[in-house]
Parts: structure tokens; sequence; C-alpha cells
């Protein structure tokens, strides 16, 4: 029984592992994409007001 448990252990440790790096991934991807998006908003702003000032 006990090695049985010692299995189930080692198994619960590696799934935690596993979800921490999920969520690490995640979170990343995340700040990435926000990131992304802020930056083409800034370039849209500034095409929008340099088309108008040539208009």
């Amino acid at each position: 029984m006990r090695r049985r448990a010692q299995g189930a252990l080692e198994y619960l440790f590696m799934l935690a592992a596993v979800l921490v790096l999920v969520a690490i991934a995640i979170r990343v991807a995340t700040n990435s994409t926000n990131e992304l998006n802020k930056s083409v908003t800034n370039y849209t702003k500034e095409i929008r007001k340099k088309i108008l000032e040539d208009l």
C-alpha cells in the first residue's frame, strides 16, 4: 500500500508542476497580447493623426 501511495503522491507533484508551467505560459501569452494590442492601438492613432494633418 505504501508504494501505491508514493506513486500517487509523485503523480500529484508532477501534475502540480505542469499546472504551474501552464499558468506561467498563459500569463506570458496574455501579457504579450496586451502589449501588442497597445502598440497597434498607438500606431493606428498616430497614423490617423498624420492622415488628418495631411488633409
